[in-house]
């Protein structure tokens, strides 16, 4: 076969020093896995490398490192889609009907992860009963959180590509899904507070004490033992499944909220995947003070619920606000958790002061 005196160019693709690249996004896809994979390894290998109790300094530092290295990426974002490096860019969203250009996709970064962070807070509360139900040590939360951060961004990653698929495919499924958004705000304003009696009868638990032998004392860090010869998963193992089985439960809502806000799978990704990272840092600065954000839950149901409606009625909001509605939208959404958080701590404080007289 004869050679191209030239490098060959196919229809929508890259060449780079004579290689033919089908879809160069693949590159930014993989660096970013890359990137994601070094942090999780500077995480347990480096920071976490021994069992300790996080403090709220450490998980507060790290929560704000993960903020401003999302910031960062953010601004490579704007790069990328403004002079569409790797083929991103140019593209018109599904969901407003907007061309994806450098302030735009900027834009839609930062709404999609604040959105995400914030509905992470409501996982916390989860969690925090799953390991008051087990017993879990302090030092050892850790480690289930970590994996269960490492299983979460696998689910996660499948979730986005299918529905970004199906979108793709059928664009009535957004309204679908701005409907069951608005149904999910509803159901979380009138559902009632639960507890670690919740834990103890859920479906999955009792599934794992019917298939699985599980023993009652730890053995430190491990998740799996032997005892007489037979495999016996530890409290930790039982903690990992519940916590990863409640990410796909909460995922189910905030992708979503997400694909309300794109349809770009990148970014839709991307901002998943910073919030989910920094959801293990904001449970150890937010597990001692649970108690005080009571308001908190009303707010992620306005958050969902305002969502949601952007979801059903995104043509309106475009003729009406114009093609940065998203902007505002992010601007609202800040106001909702800004008055959630005020409105706890006031709270709080009130609460104090009629226990002090």
């Amino acid at each position: 076969m004869g050679r191209c005196p030239s490098p060959c160019r196919g229809a929508g693709d890259s060449v780079v020093t004579g290689v033919r690249l089908i879809n160069p996004e693949l590159w930014a896809w993989g660096g970013f896995i890359a990137f994601v994979l070094l942090v999780l390894a500077i995480d347990l290998g480096v920071l976490n490398k021994k069992a300790h109790v996080v403090s709220i300094r450490e998980a507060l530092k790290f929560t704000v490192a993960l903020a401003v290295m999302a910031l960062c990426f953010n601004v490579l974002v704007y790069l990328s889609y403004e002079h569409r490096w790797l083929g991103f860019g140019g593209e018109v969203d599904r969901v407003d009907g907007v061309v994806n250009t450098g302030r735009v996709a900027a834009v839609k970064f930062i709404t999609a992860y604040v959105i995400e962070l914030s509905l992470s807070a409501d996982n916390v509360f989860v969690i925090a009963m799953i390991f008051q139900y087990l017993r879990i040590p302090a030092q050892y939360q850790h480690r289930v959180l970590f994996w269960g951060i490492m299983g979460a961004l696998v689910m996660r990653g499948v979730m986005i590509l299918l529905g970004a698929s199906l979108i793709a495919r059928y664009h009535w499924i957004l309204y679908l899904f701005g409907a069951f958004l608005v149904y999910t705000a509803i159901k979380m304003l009138t559902s009632k507070e639960g507890g670690e009696s919740d834990v103890a009868d859920s479906f999955v638990m009792k599934q794992i004490r019917r298939f699985f032998p599980i023993t009652p004392t730890y053995h430190g860090q491990q998740f799996v033992v032997m005892v007489n010869a037979k495999r016996v998963l530890t409290p930790l193992a039982v903690a990992l499944v519940l916590v990863e089985t409640t990410d796909l439960i909460f995922a189910v809502d905030s992708i979503p909220a997400v694909f309300a806000i794109t349809t770009d799978p990148f970014i839709v990704f991307t901002s998943n995947v910073f919030a989910i990272l920094g959801l293990r840092s904001l449970y150890f600065a937010l597990a001692g003070a649970i108690d005080k954000f009571r308001y908190l839950k009303v707010s992620l149901a306005a958050i969902l619920g305002l969502v949601g409606i952007k979801m059903l009625v995104a043509d309106l909001l475009k003729e009406y606000i114009g093609p940065s509605f998203n902007f505002w939208l992010l601007g609202v959404v800040a106001l909702i958790l800004a008055l959630g958080v005020v409105a706890s701590m006031l709270a709080a404080k009130r609460d104090g002061r009629m226990a002090e007289d």
